[in-house]
């Protein structure tokens, strides 16, 4: 299933969809007139667990595409939000999982040019969150080297502590498109939060894509271009940790929850690897895609 958090008009709530074909079917509406009581919100819905998405997907399969009037918009009249548009923790970030990621990191930001024994984790807060279209802001009296990377991010749908690897897969919810923005002036004595982790940085969607529908999450291209050039291309299968290696990490001390979010890392082609460093600035377009899942575009602008 795909699923998106929209609103119907500018001044109506955030509510919980399911794209079929180019339309969005309202899910909490829809279940109510096939008497299944689903909820209005994303986070609520994965809270339910598996059984839900199992229920939602057989209730959608067994209308034929024929829904009752009032459950459903078509897509191009709404505004799509993040899937998740205020999650309930801090992004977990995952630094340096890319090979040639880490080289050129090495070469330009400082960092170590040995690839890391293990998961380099950093957090981002709920307020980077941005949805579709939603412009990032540039704020010119803290940063002048704001970067892009595009990233897949896992969704967790069961609570996961102390999880071996095998099983590791079998927590994720589903997965999202999120583009790690990054001020790499901004750090502090090592820290990444604050180059990371400031208003806007985390664009993130269009849609979530549950997990039953890429078995494999290592396997998919991704890239990302600014004002059409291309500048980032690879694909999952080149991560260092792979999706069920950082989950089975982070949950030996920290509890994974329904909704938590872990943005998995960005390939080479960052704008400080470059020759010489390339920043984005207002006026800029920045557009970044998952296969599978869907595409990202944001505008950069000057923050007020």
């Amino acid at each position: 299933m795909r699923l998106v958090t929209y609103r119907a008009t500018v001044e109506s709530e955030a509510r919980l969809g399911a794209i079929v074909g180019k339309l969005v079917l309202d899910l909490a509406r829809f279940g109510s007139v096939k008497g299944v009581p689903f909820p209005s919100s994303m986070l609520e819905f994965i809270d339910l667990g598996p059984q839900a998405v199992a229920a939602a997907t057989k209730l959608i399969a067994d209308s034929g595409e024929i829904f009752p009037v009032g459950t459903t918009l078509p897509l191009s009249n709404v505004k799509l939000l993040a899937p998740i548009p205020r999650p309930r923790k801090n992004i977990f970030g995952i630094g340096l999982n890319y090979t040639e990621h880490v080289a050129e990191s090495a070469k330009s930001l400082d960092t170590s040019p040995d690839l890391p024994r293990e998961p380099v984790i950093f957090s981002k807060p709920p307020t980077t969150v941005i949805g579709p279209e939603d412009p990032i802001l540039h704020n010119k009296e803290i940063t002048q080297q704001l970067d892009w990377e595009v990233e897949l991010a896992a969704i967790i749908g069961t609570s996961a502590k102390g999880v071996v690897r095998e099983n590791a897969l079998s927590h994720v919810f589903g997965y999202t498109v999120l583009i790690d923005m990054s001020a790499r002036d901004c750090r502090r004595a090592g820290q990444w939060i604050y180059s990371k982790g400031q208003d806007s940085f985390a664009p993130m969607g269009p849609v979530v894509v549950t997990a039953d529908e890429i078995p494999d999450p290592q396997t998919l291209d991704l890239w990302l271009t600014v004002n059409g050039v291309e500048k980032q291309r690879s694909n999952t299968a080149y991560m260092l940790f792979k999706v069920d290696e950082l989950v089975a990490d982070i949950a030996k001390g920290i509890t994974l929850e329904p909704g938590d979010i872990i943005a998995t890392g960005t390939p080479a082609g960052v704008g400080a690897g470059r020759t010489p460093q390339e920043w984005l600035w207002p006026g800029d377009v920045i557009v970044a895609s998952v296969e599978g899942i869907g595409t990202l575009r944001h505008p950069i602008v000057a923050a007020e």
